[in-house]
């Protein structure tokens, strides 16, 4: 049986609780995300939004807000961006385009592989930026259609700036502190 947009909203309103995708017409209930992992989610989340919002660029959405995309999947990023110019307002429910960038962070249950592959289908859709970081290693890597990924260690500075001109992050910024 093939499931559509539809059936995963129908789901959705039954169990709120669950986040939930919509692959090749099939639902797939994600599972929760470790603490650490969420963590760095929104730290990655909030250096995005608030430079995002300041200057009025566009949206940025986390983990509950998912994508209809052009091959008819509703895919949800941990983290994601979209210009202004592509979505002047906010969807009711699932917006139906592809990120201009798209974040993944690296679960203690996560497959490197699989989420590579998710950040690869969003790039192959539309998406210009995926980035994946995994923080039980401590680095990050940059995908873009077509080009060598690049990864980025403590120390080093992540950039966007074919996209967002002026953004940076320390590498080390992104990850949970300890307290003393």
């Amino acid at each position: 049986m093939y499931l559509t947009v539809k059936d995963l909203e129908k789901l959705q309103e039954q169990l709120p609780d669950y986040r939930m995708e919509l692959v090749n017409g099939e639902i797939i209930v994600m599972s929760p995300s470790g603490y650490e992992s969420d963590e760095v989610a929104i730290r990655m989340a909030a250096k995005l939004f608030n430079w995002v919002d300041a200057r009025r660029l566009g949206r940025v959405t986390g983990s509950s807000a998912g994508f209809t995309l052009p091959n008819s999947d509703t895919r949800v990023p941990d983290v994601s961006f979209v210009q202004a110019e592509r979505l002047r307002r906010s969807p009711r429910s699932f917006a139906e385009l592809a990120p201009d960038l798209m974040v993944e962070v690296k679960s203690p249950t996560d497959s490197l592989t699989k989420l590579r592959e998710k950040i690869d289908e969003f790039l192959s859709l539309g998406t210009r930026v995926g980035i994946l970081i995994n923080p039980e290693q401590r680095w990050v890597e940059i995908r873009r259609s077509g080009k060598e990924p690049i990864t980025l260690r403590d120390g080093d500075v992540l950039t966007v700036s074919d996209l967002l001109p002026g953004w940076e992050v320390l590498v080390n910024d992104l990850w949970s502190p300890e307290f003393d």
